[in-house]
């Protein structure tokens, strides 16, 4: 039981990226929805010595998080929380892209807050489209911070008739996450825990590869000729951010989000690209 245990939600290139960096010498409790993913990925890993665990997992379920909350915490001391489950607006509709990336990811934060210890550090991978959207009337930017978790989806600008279509929930969902974030940081930090998010732009990874052969692949090409870096990332990038943001030397950080982005955001703000939605 004094094992130190980190948890990856989602089993894809970046969750595998930050297991991998994040879990030698500790044991991994690797998540995912997708049990065919969720195998492979835990063989990768245990063909490299990693010691690994799998539970399948349905973020937009309370029941599910809570039951891999309680699987972490038999397993030891629950020492870093790293939630990268999410849909892009090319995969669902309005309804699920919000119970997934929205209400999904306050979930995680209210569980794993029991189980968290003290010391620990909990991420969610957000995105850069939480940075897009324009601001927010500051009540609503409240009540996506501060409504009780089970309540969230019943918010009136967060109904289909008020979210116009899949990517303005999306955008929603990753800036709903910065907020949570930083209301996190409060009750976390009774537990002597830090929670902050990180905000990538293109990643090179399954998920992206179906976005740039789908029908809006044209904008996320156009996004990264826009950015002064000029190309997009690898998901070992975005581990090495999420390894400073979950160590000692990031220990005065929480409640923050480190945008990584290769500048796509700036782009947008000197108007070399038109914001979304």
């Amino acid at each position: 039981m004094n094992r130190e245990v980190i948890v990856v939600i989602g089993a894809g290139g970046i969750g595998l990226a930050i297991a991998r960096r994040q879990g030698f010498g500790k044991t991994v409790l690797l998540a995912d929805f997708n049990e065919d993913t969720l195998k492979t990925a835990a063989e990768s890993m245990r063909n490299s010595s990693y010691a690994v665990e799998t539970h399948t997992v349905d973020v937009s379920s309370r029941e599910s998080v809570h039951a891999l909350a309680t699987a972490a915490a038999a397993l030891g001391k629950v020492v870093q929380v790293i939630n990268t489950a999410g849909l892009s607006p090319n995969m669902a509709p309005v309804e699920r892209v919000l119970e997934v990336d929205l209400y999904g990811a306050a979930v995680v934060f209210d569980e794993f807050e029991k189980v968290i210890a003290s010391g620990g550090a909990g991420l969610i991978i957000s995105s850069m489209a939480g940075h897009m959207m324009p601001a927010l009337p500051p009540a609503q930017d409240h009540a996506l911070a501060y409504t009780p978790t089970d309540e969230l989806l019943d918010l009136p600008f967060l109904q289909a008739d008020a979210v116009p279509n899949t990517l303005v929930a999306y955008m929603i969902a990753k800036r709903a996450n910065h907020l949570r974030v930083q209301a996190s940081a409060m009750t976390w930090g009774t537990r002597g825990a830090r929670v902050n998010s990180l905000s990538p732009g293109i990643i090179v990874t399954p998920l992206a590869l179906h976005e740039l052969n789908s029908k809006i692949g044209d904008i996320y090409r156009t996004m990264v000729a826009a950015s002064p870096a000029d190309r997009m990332a690898s998901p070992d990038e975005v581990a090495i951010a999420a390894s400073f943001l979950l160590g000692p030397d990031a220990g005065f950080i929480t409640g923050s989000d480190l945008l990584i982005d290769g500048g796509v955001i700036a782009a947008m703000r000197a108007g070399k690209l038109p914001t979304p939605g």
